[in-house]
């Protein structure tokens, strides 16, 4: 016999299950953002799905652009669909842009695994459906950029564009779209 025929076979690992998505772990104990968001009575919802022909998120170096997110929770718009100055109060519409908001932060754990890979919130940008004449579209942005602030502490801090539109997909009062520097 060979010196490679007395040696016995070398068991070959099997190649690891991949990974589930960060928020789909079990038992995972919720990072120090989350943490903060639970205080807050806020939790992570399940990520919103494309609703067209593009990516949700997209990290480039350390960028992450999160395509623009409507108020969607579970699947339906609800109490989030209307124009301000109609359907929609001032206060329903800040609702809808936390909501944005949280349905972001869930794409960028997906992306990131963890929310403390956001260093810096650089910048939002928010479509508000209206009436003509309506004009506090930067009121209703401002729930997200608290929202971010409260999170994030001056790295939460950010540039912002609040437009005024007259219709948004799916009928929604706001959209908004997100710019975020990483680890």
């Amino acid at each position: 016999m060979s010196e490679a025929e007395s040696k016995p076979p070398v068991p070959v690992p099997a190649a690891p299950a991949a990974p589930a998505a960060p928020a789909a772990k079990p038992g995972k104990k919720p990072d120090a953002i989350e943490q903060k968001l639970l205080q807050m009575l806020h939790k992570l919802p399940e990520m919103p799905p494309a609703l067209g022909s593009y990516v949700p998120a997209l990290r480039v170096g350390n960028l992450l652009y999160i395509s623009g997110q409507l108020p969607i929770f579970k699947n339906s718009l609800g109490a989030y669909k209307g124009r301000l100055g109609k359907e929609i109060t001032l206060e329903a519409a800040q609702r809808g842009a936390k909501q944005c908001t949280l349905n972001a932060l869930a794409l960028a754990k997906n992306e990131l695994g963890t929310l403390e890979k956001i260093r810096r919130v650089i910048k939002l940008t928010g479509f508000v459906a209206g009436m003509p004449g309506f004009v506090d579209q930067p009121k209703v942005l401002n729930a997200a950029s608290e929202l971010l602030v409260e999170l994030y502490g001056e790295n939460g801090k950010h540039t912002r564009v609040a437009v005024g539109v007259t219709d948004l997909p799916m009928g929604a009062c706001v959209e908004i779209e997100y710019l975020f520097e990483v680890r």
